[in-house]
């Protein structure tokens, strides 16, 4: 007999060798104290799905789907039985799950048209498929199929996703150097995921299809209350920055991780990071430009250039190079930090667990950091304060500041786009400017990589060398930081005049050489373990590359080291 602790009540219990953890979670129901239904566990800190057997004493934690497991595995599952709905509506049809979009996520169909149609059906998505696949996909729920895990050598692996022409799954397990892979049938459709499905399709009760641009928008259910759809939030911007970074991965021919790995494979991991860097440099040459235009038109009134995106985003590279190419069209800019606003450390909003909110809009005393950007504008000299970070108090130091005809302001911070920073001021006085890591790269057509992985893989490595956190304590952290994100950023990114895609194609492979020893580190017995774990089997996917060719003003350099750029 086998002896299961679950930490969600702290009780043990005996169980014969085998047991699954769908049977072991009946015995501690009772006593589990979580208002959502579960939908998945982890095992001694490691994810698994609720068919997972056990057998040998083991630590178990059950999980609903507000938590990011639980939510990653409701989302996996719900794809695959989008998969196969579309598959059983329109047989040889193309579905391609590419990126979180609107707190759902936007997919790409490709139908194949009916030549016997007369002409009638060219293959483009209608608002009649749309229903079609949404009765399907509840009909496939309704009959509460069961997802079925299959273990198998690699090269059986390869063989079942070959016979069916899943190129994208071939190309990824023939470079992914793993011995045993896993696969998923949905009644007679086989798929991949890279993590664990809920047990059967009955468990998704909550979600929603509709149509969007060209494709379709799965909505899935909110990460606070998963027993409502998230709601929509309009961004087309944040789309057609998708959209453009998708269209330069098609001319790359680069599409998911396979693709990068057999370039890496060719020698071109070289000539793939030179053009990154070279499409990163033209848009902020276009940007600089679009600023210098403005100053040209404004008639002595230069625009403020706010510059705002969520942690990790390269938000101090971005800003010192876009800096280079103002001088470059003969401005001056002028960066101004809201840092140095800070309000003194004891009157800093506190967190409900008594630790301080940095990230509230009040930390910041944004009024007196508005009359002084009013004052500049208006051509006074302003004695502007700084911030002493090891007291934790504002001082003046007798450093002003006064503006020349040629100069650029530049403010840079999470709050920058926030309407409360800049309330006085015209609109038309400012230039917005949103920045942030949105991966395009798909592991394959089903499996997408969540942007905040990317951000959350370069925090830990720039932490790590740094000196400032470990990767466990960057990984406790995180929670909070995602929050403040979701309350005083991603709220104003549509409202910003452009929008910078930080992210280049190859990126997992150079992170993948510094974050595996650094995720390595941290110990199997504490939480932040499945996060680790998780993002280690996520890197092995990619192909390692050295970072040696990476410029030394690339925004690589802010997380991975080896910077030209003083911070």
């Amino acid at each position: 007999m086998l002896q299961i602790r679950c930490k969600n009540t702290g009780m043990t219990k005996s169980f014969p060798e085998g047991t699954s953890l769908l049977d072991i979670y009946q015995e501690f129901a009772d006593d589990i104290q979580l208002p959502y239904p579960v939908v998945s566990a982890k095992v001694n800190n490691v994810s698994q799905g609720l068919k997972f057997r056990v057998y040998q004493n083991r630590d178990v934690e059950f999980l609903d789907a507000r938590e990011g497991s639980g939510h990653r595995a409701y989302v996996r599952s719900l794809s695959f039985v989008l998969y196969k709905a579309t598959q059983d509506v329109f047989p040889g049809s193309k579905l391609f799950i590419e990126h979180s979009l609107c707190r759902g996520y936007y997919c790409n169909f490709k139908k194949k048209p009916n030549n016997g149609s007369g002409g009638k059906d060219n293959g483009m998505l209608t608002d009649e498929d749309v229903v079609l696949i949404k009765a399907r996909m509840q009909e496939i729920i309704a009959l509460d199929m069961p997802f079925r895990r299959t273990e198998a050598t690699n090269e059986e692996a390869v063989r079942v996703f070959t016979d069916r022409g899943f190129q994208d799954k071939v190309k990824l397990l023939e470079t992914s150097g793993q011995i045993y892979s896993d696969y998923y049938t949905l009644g007679d459709t086989v798929d991949y995921y890279y993590g664990p499905l809920v047990p059967s399709a009955g468990y998704l009760t909550v979600w929603d299809l509709e149509r969007y641009e060209q494709g379709l928008l799965l909505r899935v259910p909110d990460w606070n209350n998963p027993t409502q759809v998230a709601e929509k939030v309009a961004q087309p911007k944040t789309f057609e920055m998708f959209a453009e970074k998708t269209r330069w991965d098609i001319i790359m021919r680069l599409s998911n991780a396979g693709d990068v790995n057999r370039a890496i494979k060719r020698g071109h991991a070289s000539e793939l990071i030179q053009v990154s860097e070279a499409l990163q440099e033209k848009k902020i040459v276009q940007i600089a430009e679009d600023i210098f235009d403005r100053c040209e038109r404004s008639k002595g009134k230069n625009p403020i250039v706010l510059i705002t995106g969520p942690s990790s985003s390269g938000k101090t590279t971005f800003c010192k190079r876009l800096s280079i190419q103002l001088l470059a069209c003969g401005l001056r800019p002028l960066s101004f930090s809201t840092d140095d606003y800070f309000v003194n450390r004891v009157d800093t909003p506190k967190l409900p667990n008594g630790d301080y909110d940095f990230d509230n809009i009040e930390t910041v005393e944004y009024r007196l950091l508005e009359e002084h950007l009013l004052r500049l504008m208006q051509g006074e000299r302003v004695e502007v304060p700084e911030y002493n970070f090891v007291t934790g108090q504002r001082e003046w130091n007798g450093k002003r500041l006064k503006l020349s005809p040629d100069t650029v302001l530049i403010i840079e911070g999470i709050h920058a786009l926030n309407p409360l920073l800049t309330s006085k001021i015209d609109d038309a006085l400012k230039y917005k400017i949103y920045i942030s890591a949105l991966t395009s790269i798909s592991l394959d057509d089903h499996n997408w990589i969540p942007v905040r992985d990317n951000r959350l893989l370069r925090r830990i490595i720039r932490d790590y060398n740094k000196g400032a956190f470990t990767a466990q304590q960057t990984i406790a952290q995180w929670k909070n930081v995602c929050e403040a994100e979701d309350q005083w950023i991603f709220p104003f990114q549509e409202t910003a005049d452009v929008m910078f895609n930080s992210a280049l194609n190859i990126e997992f492979a150079v992170l993948r050489t510094h974050a595996e020893l650094i995720l390595a580190q941290v110990p199997r017995n504490c939480p932040e373990y499945s996060e680790a774990h998780r993002l280690l089997k996520f890197i092995h996917y990619f192909l390692p590359v050295s970072d040696k060719e990476i410029p030394p003003t690339s925004i690589m350099r802010e997380f991975v080291g080896g910077s030209s750029f003083k911070y």
